[in-house]
């Protein structure tokens, strides 16, 4: 029988009860479908890289993963995103981006003409703007996936186009380094691009799949992870914690305030402080501005252990903050208008008929 003319019973006794709760307990922390798998790869990648190196699907899989399963959400995030929800969508990625890249990277170079490159508090110039001016667009999938909707999801647009040194090379302002690769931002779109036209083509697509997000974040997570050298960590010390709550705290409220007075979404204004983070390849921008302008040669290795403190910090410390901002604001609560902008499938009983989504223990995305 074609598989759009079967009918599937869906019963109680049908639902898995799980022996040890592992994916309900991630779900728990904000952001812990990624935030977990991160923390661990990290672990691993610094005690026992001999695991990654085994070759074959090991590798594959917990190393070499983490382009292609995000390449595959970007994909399966632009099926979200039908003509009705775009306007929103690109309002919102212009918003993050003003207050995520262009507002903190022009102060930091304000900083700098003040300071000079050694910038403050043993915090370099260098440091600073690889930290502040790009986000982590994994996590911020996997945090906009449980607490927002296609607006907030479509606008990983925002994390295409700072990932990378691009916008440190550009407010830095060294001879050359303003010629952005645009084949390069192009690479990072197409993939979003390829779903909307997809998705508005064909909705079962869409519907089958809405269930990749939470089948990817953790794997890809985890091969981010891997990459994170822990030692690295510890050696930016203070200077680092410092450079990562900093950087939270400060492009936090002016996403906050992005979200609150520019896109108007009041109570649920909270999920654009998840943009305050800093992207994992963030930590290899200093020696590549070292490499392309000899100035910043001194400063690449601190700078190299600052941003991967921050790397980790951010991820940890702006999903909580959100999260605590949303509870503390409502933004939490079901909010009919989103229902209603985005219909998402709820537990039920009884028959489905073909065609229909498939259903899971809570709304999908949430």
């Amino acid at each position: 029988m074609p598989f759009n003319q079967r009918r599937f019973e869906v019963t109680a006794e049908l639902q898995v009860k799980s022996k040890v709760p592992l994916f309900d307990g991630m779900n728990r922390i904000p952001g812990g479908l990624m935030l977990i798998p991160l923390i661990l790869g990290s672990i691993i990648g610094t005690f026992f890289p001999g695991f990654l190196e085994l070759g074959n699907f090991t590798t594959a899989l917990f190393k070499d993963s983490a382009l292609p399963l995000i390449g595959l959400l970007i994909f399966a995030t632009g099926m979200q995103i039908t003509l009705r929800t775009s306007g929103p969508v690109l309002a919102t990625s212009g918003v993050l981006l003003l207050c995520k890249s262009l507002i903190p990277a022009g102060v930091v170079v304000l900083i700098g003409q003040l300071t000079g490159l050694d910038g403050i508090l043993g915090v370099s110039i260098l440091a600073l703007i690889a930290t502040m001016d790009n986000s982590n667009g994994g996590l911020w999938l996997a945090f906009t996936g449980r607490y927002g909707d296609a607006r907030d999801r479509g606008a990983y647009i925002a994390s295409a186009v700072n990932d990378g040194p691009f916008f440190s090379m550009l407010f830095l302002g060294a001879a050359g380094l303003a010629d952005i690769p645009f084949t390069l931002l192009l690479a990072a779109v197409i993939p979003l691009l390829a779903g909307v036209i997809v998705g508005n083509l064909d909705a079962k697509w869409t519907e089958v799949m809405r269930p990749v997000p939470n089948m990817v974040i953790p794997f890809f997570a985890f091969a981010l992870g891997t990459g994170i050298n822990l030692q690295n960590v510890i050696t930016g010390g203070l200077s680092g914690l410092l450079v990562g709550v900093v950087a939270t705290l400060f492009t936090g409220v002016l996403a906050y305030l992005g979200y609150r007075f520019l896109l108007r979404r009041g109570k649920e204004s909270g999920i654009g402080i998840a943009s305050a983070t800093t992207a994992g390849n963030a930590i290899a921008t200093p020696a590549i501005i070292g490499a392309a302008d000899p100035s910043f040669a001194p400063y690449v290795e601190i700078a190299t252990a600052q941003v991967a403190s921050a790397v980790l910090v951010t991820a940890v410390f702006a999903p909580l903050l959100a999260a605590w901002v949303l509870k503390r604001q409502g933004g939490l609560s079901d909010d009919p208008d989103r229902e209603a902008a985005e219909p998402a499938p709820t537990r039920r009983s009884g028959r489905i008929e073909a065609g229909d989504p498939v259903v899971t223990d809570a709304p999908v995305g949430r």
